[in-house]
């Protein structure tokens, strides 16, 4: 009889002990990692609180193995010493285990944001999140984006400029400059897609009952010094270091005006109020600015706007045109039109 030669089972185990070793290495890998992430989350609340910030929530839960790390926090509430404010139903944030320096949080049931002295508004969207990537950059980029958003203010508030749009946009990143000298600096751009203004405010006068869309871009000079949210905010101290705004340019469009904006300078006064001039080639500007001086809100020179739509009007409202906002004084001007006050910083 020839006798049967049995081949050893072993190697057939094998990829499983390899799969399941890697499995234990990646699972202690992924409990390290967001134990990491709490003990520093923790660590930075124990510092705010310490600087006077409230900081609330109803539980944290933590989820997302193998692949995520996931944070959620059941009714989370943030308050500055400034008064500025964020709430909300639930708050998520998430990165992937292999990638922990890049974040996407999201607010899935929308935000209530408090504004100091003026009250609280909601916000809705289809939409709300925002991401960090680059943590461990100095400056990392963020991007924070609304769609669809809805402003509605609560009982007792002041009225909200905006009462919706299509999106409303904001980035961050470390300003692109080959020098080291502009290290502390940082790019921002700002879009406001489709608005449209409250009933009889500035917004819904100056688009002339249509929608406004503003993109702006500029850079944030000394950004290290936007620290410090007490009752005066972060720019009080940002205007303190020297903190200005360089390089801004925008376009913006409101009913069928239309404009480019540009500006090399623009800072802060003691008032918190925006101090520079700001070029503006238009097109069509009379309707816009006839219909801020027929706008019903009480921040807006009505007598003043109804002298610069004169003037405009004189100059070739209804083609092109070439004007100039001055920020002085606090006030916003039109030539020597005082419109409304300046845009206020702190």
């Amino acid at each position: 009889m020839t006798d049967v030669v049995r081949h050893s089972r072993k190697g057939l185990f094998a990829p499983f002990i390899i799969v399941g070793l890697l499995l234990a290495a990646w699972t202690g890998w992924w409990f390290y990692l967001a134990s990491q992430v709490e003990q520093r989350l923790d660590a930075q609340m124990t510092v705010l609180r310490g600087q006077g910030w409230t900081i609330k929530d109803g539980g944290r839960s933590l989820s997302g193995w193998p692949f995520r790390v996931s944070l959620t926090y059941a009714h989370p509430s943030i308050l500055a010493p400034s008064g500025h404010g964020l709430a909300g139903p639930a708050l998520k944030a998430e990165a992937n285990a292999w990638d922990p320096v890049k974040w996407v949080v999201v607010a899935p049931d929308g935000l209530t944001l408090t504004r100091p002295g003026k009250g609280k508004v909601g916000v809705r969207g289809d939409a709300v999140r925002m991401s960090v990537h680059g943590l461990t950059q100095r400056w990392p980029n963020v991007a924070l984006e609304l769609v669809n958003p809805v402003f509605q203010p609560l009982p007792g508030a002041e009225p909200f400029p905006i009462a919706r749009a299509a999106r409303l946009e904001f980035y961050m990143r470390p300003h692109k400059a080959a020098t080291t000298a502009a290290a502390d600096d940082v790019d921002v751009l700002f879009r406001l897609i489709e608005a449209e203004g409250r009933t009889r405010g500035p917004v819904e006068g100056l688009a002339q009952d249509g929608k406004l869309t503003i993109q702006a871009e500029a850079v944030i000079e000394r950004a290290s010094t936007l620290t410090g949210m007490d009752a005066a905010g972060v720019f009080s101290h940002w205007t303190a270091a020297g903190g200005r705004f360089t390089r801004v340019r925008g376009e913006a469009q409101a009913g069928e005006g239309r404009a480019t904006l540009s500006s090399d300078l623009l800072v802060a006064g003691p008032d918190g109020r925006l101090t520079g001039d700001v070029s503006l080639k238009a097109v069509k500007p009379l309707p816009a600015i006839s219909g801020l001086a027929r706008s019903g809100s009480g921040a807006v020179n009505r007598v003043g706007a109804a002298g610069a739509a004169a003037a405009t009007a004189v100059t070739g409202g209804q083609g092109d045109v070439d004007l100039v906002l001055q920020f002085r004084n606090g006030r916003t001007y039109l030539g020597p039109f005082a419109l409304a006050p300046a845009p206020k910083l702190f």
